[in-house]
């Protein structure tokens, strides 16, 4: 057993003493437990608990088996329901029948859950709260033990930076670059400021490599693994001549620390600080710092994988696709039963273009049109599923009744027609054309393939009909080709009749929609 009088901050500490005189425990009005042999156990940053012989527990105690916890310290602990006035309280009671030696004198006795026992009354005055300091200070404390409850990195920067000025290190700003793996965004950057004590985030473009700011800058010098940067600014001689430096100065920094926050991927992120005291930072404030930063970065390394994670999904499956694999939809067979409609946008003739082209101006005509499809497909709340070939196969889920979510996959289809062959036509650098499928129908919205291999797709009827429309619209000149299920009875449509289409085993009662534009043959 541990003595109180010789802990100190810096010891997690668990002792057990006597209580002197009776103790009475209460829920509500009801005395559940009264006792002049009870203890107390004190515990490092916890509330002192009481805990009573199990015969002088008033109410009845039904073990419940299939309840446990475990303590380091403590050991592990069986659980009891309650029976106090014709009323069972479930898991209102524990007790540890053995013990490990730090809790070895509460071994087999009984405490009750807080919303239990509301009230203790003791016959010689109130329980000593613990004496409680922090490990290793409040930065570390809170590293070891709260900072896994951040939800952003914008909630991290800023309570790292509270926890810092709590720990006496004087920053006037903090920053954190953390790079990313996005097809747009290079990084992530969030500046605190004591001023205002809120946390602004920005997410700079890879234009960010070529801006003078950046290239004569400390994030540039660190990241690139040249070392950390740490620069006076209280009149001695300046060292590292960056622009940035003379701002913080002028604002009244006096002193300035850049320092790599490395992922374990080896890429190198940054973190820096400003200080604002007179003497600027001390060894032990940059000394706490160091010491933590390794730690830091780790966090902040969830956040960004976490992040990239997102990103890479939406980039290569799409946005609502993304979140659902994300969210553990990720095993073979997980899908919905959805309507939807199902578009299916070919690019024509795109075999005499890569002949015409060859194979590099091609690929960047086929990354265009891509570009143009998806950016309007998205415009329409609508979701591409992947890319075929010189195909886009596109998703609109019913969000609120059938004619809206065709209508969406009509007003793509004919923005694309406009783009690809309109008044914008004159923006791409060869003549396109396309031919687009729309059917609507119940479809099966999830993962298939192998145990290894998996896609996540769209099956059904609907699907197979969109794309075989789209090859009727190619050999018959229509660009726009749709079921009698995704047009209204005022549609600018004209009949096709009943039209058969490879692997569909009936014919498909189909319509082309009236061209905006004229046809190219």
């Amino acid at each position: 057993m541990s003595d109180p009088q010789q802990q100190t901050s810096n010891d997690y500490g668990i002792w057990v003493e006597p209580v002197e005189g009776k103790v009475e425990a209460f829920c509500g009005d009801t005395l559940i437990a009264s006792s002049t042999n009870a203890r107390v156990m004190h515990e490092t940053r916890l509330k002192p608990t009481v805990y009573f012989p199990r015969q002088d527990v008033c109410g009845s105690l039904v073990a419940n088996p299939d309840h446990r916890t475990f303590c380091p310290f403590k050991g592990t602990a069986s659980y009891f329901n309650l029976q106090l006035d014709d009323v069972e309280r479930t898991n209102a009671a524990w007790m540890y029948e053995r013990t490990l030696p730090e809790g070895r004198g509460v071994e087999g006795h009984i405490a009750f859950m807080p919303n239990v026992q509301t009230r203790l009354e003791l016959q010689n005055g109130e329980i000593e709260p613990t004496p409680s300091g922090n490990i290793a200070g409040p930065t570390i404390d809170w590293i070891m033990r709260g900072a896994w409850l951040c939800k952003t990195p914008e909630e991290l920067t800023a309570t790292v930076a509270a926890k810092l000025l709590a720990d006496g290190v004087a920053i006037s700003r903090m920053s954190v670059m953390i790079w990313s793996l996005h097809p747009m965004i290079a990084g992530r950057f969030y500046v605190w400021q004591k001023d205002t004590g809120k946390v602004e985030s920005f997410n700079p473009s890879y234009d960010i490599h070529e801006h003078p700011s950046f290239i004569n800058s400390p994030l540039r010098h660190v990241s690139q693994g040249l070392g950390g940067v740490r620069q006076r600014l209280d009149g001695s001689p300046i060292e590292f001549n960056f622009p940035i430096i003379e701002d913080l100065k002028d604002a009244g920094a006096t002193d300035y620390v850049a320092m790599p926050l490395p992922f374990s991927n080896g890429q190198i992120n940054v973190l820096t600080l400003s200080c604002d005291h007179p003497k600027g930072f001390t060894t032990a404030n940059l000394g706490l710092v160091f010491e933590c930063s390794s730690v830091i970065s780790r966090y902040y390394e969830v956040f960004a994988l976490k992040e990239n994670a997102e990103a890479l999904l939406e980039t290569y499956l799409g946005k609502r696709t993304g979140t659902r694999v994300l969210g553990g939809e990720i095993r073979r067979g997980d899908g919905d039963d959805i309507e939807a409609a199902i578009l299916f946008c070919d690019l024509r003739a795109s075999t005499r273009l890569e002949e015409d082209l060859g194979r590099g101006p091609y690929i960047n005509l086929l990354n265009q049109f891509f570009e143009a499809v998806t950016g309007i497909i998205n415009e329409n709340d609508g979701e591409v599923l992947k890319f075929i070939g010189d195909a886009v196969l596109a998703i609109f889920p019913v969000t609120s009744d059938q004619p809206e979510a065709c209508q969406r996959a009509l007003n793509s289809a004919m923005s694309i027609v406009d783009q690809l062959c309109g008044e914008d036509a004159e923006n791409w650098a060869e003549e396109v054309d396309c031919a687009i499928g729309i059917d609507f129908g119940d479809v099966t919205y999830g993962n298939i393939g192998s145990r290894e291999r998996l896609d996540f797709t769209v099956i059904g009827q609907a699907a197979n009909i969109a794309a075989r429309l789209g090859d009727f619209g190619k050999l018959h000149d229509h660009r726009i080709v749709v079921t009698e299920k995704v047009i209204s009875d005022d549609s600018p449509v004209i009949p096709l009749g009943e039209v058969s289409l490879h692997n569909v085993g009936q014919p498909v009662r189909s319509f082309a929609w009236e061209p905006s534009v004229p046809t190219s043959s």
